[in-house]
Order: structure tokens, then sequence, then C-alpha cells
């Protein structure tokens, strides 16, 4: 189910404002924020105790809006991508200094993923473009699959929270190289 326009204009408000936003996904609650926010980013960096070394995922509503990312990769690297989206598959793109270095971290691809969830495609649609996309838990802790859970973790350190049901996957998006097809995260 969509959130209602309300809601989404004050989570758009606080991503806007640097704020991290918390909102179910396809297998779990994820933390968002505005990948170009180094505050933002640093912040869901300090919630989940993860070093930016790692990188994080970048999650859109459409292929469209990864198109900067996506432009002059191989016809048939495009035609896998298609194929698996929208969905609970993430890939590593090259990032070709393209994406701040504190969402691709130490490496030379960038973790990107089209949603089929109704609340973050809204989000991102709302926001106009890809959003920063992480489990909502502590590093180390289990994943939230509840809303409550979130806010047990997390409590008054978000600055939002959209409403709704993690999807019908039962973990968290599988990841591949989409150069060499290797998954990295099953």
């Amino acid at each position: 189910m969509r959130p209602s326009a309300l809601r989404l204009a004050a989570a758009v408000k606080a991503l806007r404002n640097n704020g991290v936003v918390a909102c179910p996904t396809e297998a779990v609650w994820g933390l968002s924020c505005d990948p170009d926010s180094a505050d933002a980013v640093a912040r869901v960096l300090a919630l989940k105790g993860r070093p930016v070394d790692k990188g994080l995922i970048l999650v859109a509503a459409s292929e469209s809006q990864l198109g900067f990312l996506l432009a002059g990769l191989p016809q048939d690297q495009r035609e896998k991508l298609r194929a698996s989206w929208p969905g609970p598959n993430t890939w590593l793109v090259p990032h070709r200094n393209r994406v701040q270095p504190w969402v691709h971290g130490s490496f030379e691809t960038v973790a990107v993923r089209v949603s089929e969830h109704p609340v973050v495609r809204a989000l991102c649609e709302a926001f106009g473009g890809p959003l920063v996309s992480t489990s909502a838990n502590p590093a180390g802790a289990q994943a939230a699959r509840a809303g409550f859970q979130v806010l047990r973790y997390f409590g008054g350190e978000l600055d939002g929270m959209l409403p709704g049901a993690v999807g019908r996957a039962g973990r968290p998006s599988q990841i591949r190289d989409l150069k060499t097809g290797e998954v990295i995260r099953a």
C-alpha cells in the first residue's frame, strides 16, 4: 500500500534536510537517506555501526532513476538488469565516479536495485531519484521485519518512518556482480 501524500511529503522534507527515514522493503525494514548528503550517510553509518568502506545500496523506483550509472553499459548487461527488475535483485555496477565515495566505499562498483515494494518506490518517486537503502538494524543485530523492531533499535534517532509491511521476500536482496555474474550475497 502506497503511503499518503502527507506522509511522503514529510519523509521527503526530512531527506532533503539530511534526515534518515525508515521504511519497509521487499524483505526487511530499511534506512534511507539522500546519497549526495555526506551528513545523512554519516548518520546512517553511525546508527548501524557500519564502516564507510563497505559501501551502501542505492535503491530506485525505476531503471531510469539509475540511468546516470547504467549509461554506457553493454546491451547484454542492460538486458540482464531489466530481466531482474523490479524486484529483490541488487547488482554491482561500475560507478565510474558517478556516485559519492561514501556510497561506493572502497569499491569500483556500487550496489543498485529497482525495488518492487510500493513504499520504497513511492519514496524514491517523491524524492525524485535513488536513495541509500540499508537494513534497519545495528551491525550484527537481526534485520528488522516489523516497525516496532526499528523503533526498538533506533527510537527517536530517526527523522521519519513510513508505515507499511515488508514484502514477501524471505531475506534481503541477492547481490550479484553484473560483469562476472558472481553471487556476492545469496
